[in-house]
Order: structure tokens, then C-alpha cells, then sequence
């Protein structure tokens, strides 16, 4: 196979000189020069990728380009751009360069850190092949959309990309705004078409996996107004009379923040349902994001639209996680599968997740993602996505899985496992359920985006790598287990901090972790 066409800096900046007039933003133009930048990297993926000596740079945007509103109401929410700091494990490869950008700038403390974790490279070595560009910015404006008000740094991202290096763009989510940005810069996305987005939202989601035969809740898509939620929750209760509640969710909702419940308390089996449901529901809607206004709320669902599903009830229920993904090349995968951790009013936000999940149904959904991500491959998905279900214990000790939907992004459950990937050189292996070392040792792990307490308001970066030192809660990478922190730039401000707990069984990694949580609260103790 011959080797790919490598574009160089100097023809990225004289591209993008004349790119406004060539290409305007959001264009036919723009698209089909996207669609071109996407061909060219299904053969830099099959020549470039497999060899871990090829000169590659990845550029990490770790944008959440969502609605920065509902993104507002999550603690710390800018910190997740820290998120995807698992990435710079790439740079365990002697030839591979990354450029991350950030809002604001992250603390060099953090970012030793990570580097300090690299199997096999120096971290003096690393760090010369590591540019941390920051857009110093920390407003409520999606990373990508600050980077592409910025044309200076735009042509420091491109000068940062060493001659002769093949490369692409790591994203959180890819939009419109991501697919303008590569534009700019000449490089390819690790990730599906913008035009494909409505395959990862509530409504398309749930047409999708019905189409494929998963079983889901039973709900209404693409509803746009107050009526049409009032029209579906009369609809389910009629028809499951003994119905307690409904979810209502945006399409484009994150982490369960888009989320409402709906309570039938009161419902009337007459005429009058409707009219009452209307009435009732500016009291009865219980949403989920705090200190988002009924009005507010139904403001967002009017711009986004979304679904109306019965909430599934259970005496014993969890809700399993199943990561995929499709490479360039068209080949689906079965990346992990988790067993999130939900809290908050009906258990509707994501607060962290064991991994694997539960033995006695790990193959049963993944077989089920799997069925879905091959149709989502003949439509043209790109890269990491995750399918999530709700499952039901029955009687009988069996249980029963309902597909709720699909994020076509990385996740919660994405930037753990790559850590545990990147540190063991590891495989998941969905048909047995079970993940092994490059040395045949199993590993689980325990992780967490919201260990948060008041007391740990005020806490550095530096006070969490002295605490962490002394009470030896650092990563051992010759047992190949132990704790892993990320949004460590939220500890300060809002006393919230991300952990990784790799552990040799399950309750290893619980026991990790509430020894992490117990060392914290004693350190914090004034």
C-alpha cells in the first residue's frame, strides 16, 4: 500500500487565506471539501495508524459543543475539557505529537501529572512533542466556536503541526462547528458527519434502535411544543392506566440534564385529561437541571424538540452502558461496556460508572449494540458512540434491557476506559465480559465524575498531588492498579473532582475508592 498524501503546514496556511471565499461556512462547498478530508483518512487509518513509529500529530478539541445553557447549570462544567487529558497517554509513541486546546488555561501541575503516568517515555521527552494552546477564554461559548473567533490561534494550531506528519482531530462531540473547523485546518475528524446528528438525539435515537428490532420504552418522538407533551403523557397514561410517571426529554439533553419527570398523581380518566395535564404540568414537571425554570425549560424544548417515554420501574434496576465504535474503514467494535451510576431527582444524571457490567447480561446488550451499530455504520457513523439501556430484574432472576438511546459522542464512560487502556496496554473482550492486562491480569474499575463535598472547596491542584503522594492513592503501573483524578480544575471552585479506581476485582476498586473519598474528607477537615 502505497503511503498517504501528507499535507504540509505551509499549504494548510496558504489554504486558509483563501479559504473564506473558496469555502463559506456551512456551505455545499465546506461539506464537500469535509467529505474529501474524511476519504483521505480511511487510508491514513489503515497506513498510519497500526505503526507505532509514524510521524502523527492529533489535535484534541474537547469542545462540548452543546447547549452551553443546560451545559451552565452542571458545577464546573469547563473543566470537562480536562476530560480528554487521557489522550496525552498517545504520547507514548516516540513519534506522535498532540496539540490540546483548551477555554483556559490548565495548570502545569495537571498536565505533569498526566505525563508523569507515560509507560516507556521520559516525561522530558514527551513534553517536547505536547503544544497546550488556551483560547483564555472562560465564557459560555462552546470551545470550538472560541477557537474559530480566534484566526491567529487557528494559524498557531497549523504552524504547531510538525512537517511531514499525517493528523486529525480528536473531538468530544463533532457539529457544524467542528466540521468548519477542520476545514480550516486541513484535517480530518475522528468522528461522524454533522449531518448525521440527528441519529444521536432522543428522538432519532430511539427510531433508530426500533428500526433495528431493540426493545425501548414506550414513548412519542418528535414532539416541538407544550401540546404536544401534554397530548403524549394523556396518550401513555391511557393506555397504561397505571402509569406513575413519564420522562420528558430534550433531544439534545447532556448527562441527563435535559430530563423531566412527570408525575400522573391527580390524572383524570374523562374528557378533561388533556386540559388537565396542561394545568398540571408547570407543578407536576419535576426538571432535573437545578435552577432551570419551568419556562426556561420549555423554552429549550421548543428550539430542540424531543421525546415523551414512560419511566420504567423496577424493584432491582441499573442502567448498563455499551461503547462502540466504527473506524474508517468500516469496521464496528465493541469497545466496553459499563454499569452507570445515576442519581438525582428519578435517577436521571450521570454521576460515574463501574466497568465491566454486570456479568449476567454484559453479551446479552452488547449483541444489541452491536445489531444497532451496524446499521449506524451503513449510514455513515464515524468513531466512538455509546448505546444506553435500562434493565429490570424480573422474578425469575432474568432481566429485561430497554434501549433508551444513543449519544453519538464520547462520554462519561470514554475518557476511563482509554485510561485503563492506555496504562495496560489491555483488551476488552465483549463475548466473555472480561478485561485483561497486556499480562493476562483482570482489571475492573470504579469511576466517578461527581466526587464532590463543600469541604473540598479550596483545594489546589498542588494539595491534591501532596495528599494523594502521602496517603500512596497514586496510580502503581507495576501493579497496574490504583487512582487515576481528572477534572482537577474544578476542585478549588467547587470542591468537584473526578476519579479512576483500577483495582484487581470489583471491590478493589470500591475499596479504592472510598478510601480516595475518606482520605479527602479527613485532609479537609478544618
Amino acid at each position: 500500500m502505497e503511503s498517504p498524501e501528507i499535507i504540509t503546514s505551509q499549504q494548510r496556511l496558504t489554504f486558509l487565506k483563501s479559504l473564506d471565499d473558496l469555502f463559506p461556512t456551512n456551505s455545499q462547498a465546506e461539506k464537500d471539501q469535509y467529505d474529501l478530508l474524511q476519504k483521505k483518512f480511511a487510508e491514513q487509518f489503515e497506513f498510519i495508524f497500526p505503526d507505532h513509529l509514524a510521524p502523527k500529530t492529533i489535535v484534541v478539541v474537547p469542545s462540548l459543543s452543546l447547549d452551553q445553557e443546560i451545559l451552565c447549570k452542571i458545577d464546573g462544567f469547563i473543566h470537562y475539557e480536562e476530560r480528554l487529558l487521557c489522550l496525552l497517554i498517545l504520547l507514548r509513541m516516540p513519534c506522535t505529537h498532540v496539540i490540546y486546546i483548551s477555554s483556559t488555561t490548565i495548570d502545569p501541575v495537571i498536565i505533569d501529572y498526566y505525563l508523569h503516568l507515560l509507560p516507556g517515555i521520559m516525561g522530558y521527552h514527551a513534553k517536547q512533542r505536547l503544544t497546550l494552546l488556551s483560547c483564555y477564554d472562560s465564557s459560555a461559548v462552546s470551545l470550538t466556536q472560541k477557537i474559530l473567533n480566534r484566526p491567529r490561534l487557528i494559524e498557531r494550531i497549523i504552524k504547531a503541526i510538525p512537517q511531514g506528519h499525517a493528523g486529525h482531530l480528536a473531538c468530544f462531540n463533532v457539529t457544524s462547528l467542528e466540521r468548519t473547523l477542520a476545514v480550516k485546518l486541513s484535517l480530518p475528524i475522528y468522528g461522524s458527519d454533522p449531518d448525521l446528528l440527528y441519529l444521536g438525539t432522543k428522538s432519532g435515537g430511539r427510531k433508530l434502535l426500533r428500526e433495528c428490532g431493540l426493545p425501548i420504552p414506550d414513548g412519542v418522538e418528535d414532539l416541538k411544543n407544550e401540546d404536544d407533551i401534554a397530548n403524549a403523557l394523556v396518550g401513555l397514561k391511557q393506555k397504561y392506566p397505571d402509569l406513575k410517571r413519564a420522562v420528558v426529554k430534550m433531544n439534545e439533553g447532556f448527562s441527563g440534564e435535559g430530563n423531566a419527570i412527570f408525575y400522573f398523581d391527580g390524572f383524570p380518566f374523562d374528557d378533561t385529561n388533556f386540559v388537565w395535564v396542561q394545568a398540571a404540568l408547570k407543578n407536576q414537571l419535576h426538571i432535573i437541571a437545578v435552577g432551570l425554570s419551568y419556562e426556561s425549560f420549555l423554552q429549550k424544548f421548543n428550539e430542540e424538540g424531543g421525546i415523551v417515554e414512560v419511566f420504567i420501574e423496577g424493584k432491582i434496576k441499573t442502567s448498563p452502558s455499551v461503547q462502540c465504535r466504527i473506524t474508517p474503514v468500516g469496521k464496528v467494535e465493541i469497545i466496553s461496556t459499563h454499569d452507570q451510576l445515576l442519581g438525582g431527582a428519578g435517577d436521571q444524571v450521570f454521576l460515574g460508572a463501574t466497568f465491566p457490567a454486570q456479568p449476567a447480561y454484559h453479551s446479552i446488550i452488547s449483541d444489541l449494540a452491536y445489531t444497532a451499530s451496524e446499521k449506524m455504520c451503513q449510514l455513515g457513523v464515524l468513531g466512538r458512540f455509546s448505546i444506553d439501556f435500562i434493565s429490570v430484574q424480573n422474578e425469575d432472576a432474568t432481566w429485561t434491557h430497554y434501549a433508551i438511546e444513543i449519544n453519538l459522542r464520547k462520554g462519561g464512560t470514554t475518557h476511563p476506559y482509554l485510561m485503563l487502556q492506555f496504562l495496560t496496554d489491555g483488551h476488552y473482550d465483549h463475548v466473555s465480559g472480561q478485561y485483561l492486562t497486556a499480562n493476562q491480569q483482570p482489571r475492573f474499575y470504579f469511576s466517578s465524575d461527581n466526587l464532590q463535598r463543600p469541604s473540598f472547596k479550596g483545594l489546589t491542584p498542588h494539595d491534591l498531588m501532596e495528599i494523594a503522594s502521602f496517603h500512596n492513592l497514586l496510580y502503581d503501573g507495576c501493579k497496574q492498579e490504583g487512582v487515576m483524578f481528572h477534572l482537577i480544575g474544578a476542585l478549588s471552585q467547587y470542591g468537584k473532582l473526578g476519579v479512576l479506581c483500577i483495582g484487581s476485582s470489583p471491590e478493589r476498586a470500591t475499596q479504592l475508592y472510598e478510601q480516595t473519598l475518606q482520605v479527602l474528607i479527613q485532609e479537609t477537615k478544618y
